[in-house]
């Protein structure tokens, strides 16, 4: 058996808020949910399952790997919510977007403050 990522919950302030910002920035349709969980599902069937459980929030780091016409439509979406992005994970470089790895790439702060990464290359 291969191994392959499946799914991870995501900690929101307002999970059906934050999965409608990710489903609008990354341009996806609805997906079933159940009990505590509003689903976003992402290729290859992996589900981000958004949740507010009874906890204090601790900031995460997710990244995602777009195309580069994805990428471009996503940083306006952004640009366009007024929401501040860098171009390092150090947050010195705001307004910008990066070059690593033969790619591009920009950092900014989800809804419920986790750190999401946009990149068009992966780093291996």
């Amino acid at each position: 058996m291969t191994v392959t990522f499946n799914h991870t919950i995501v900690v929101s302030k307002d999970r059906n808020a934050s999965a409608a910002f990710y489903r609008e920035l990354f341009e996806l349709p609805e997906a079933p949910s159940w009990g505590p969980f509003t689903n976003v599902q992402l290729d290859e069937g992996v589900l981000l399952q958004f949740a507010e459980p009874p906890v204090d929030i601790q900031i995460q780091h997710y990244a995602f790997l777009v195309d580069d016409e994805l990428f471009v439509r996503c940083l306006r979406f952004i640009e366009g919510r007024g929401i501040t992005y860098w171009a390092d994970p150090k947050l010195e470089r705001e307004g910008e977007t990066n070059t690593e790895h033969g790619g591009r790439g920009f950092y900014f702060m989800d809804p419920s403050g986790h750190m999401i990464e946009i990149i068009t290359r992966p780093y291996l």
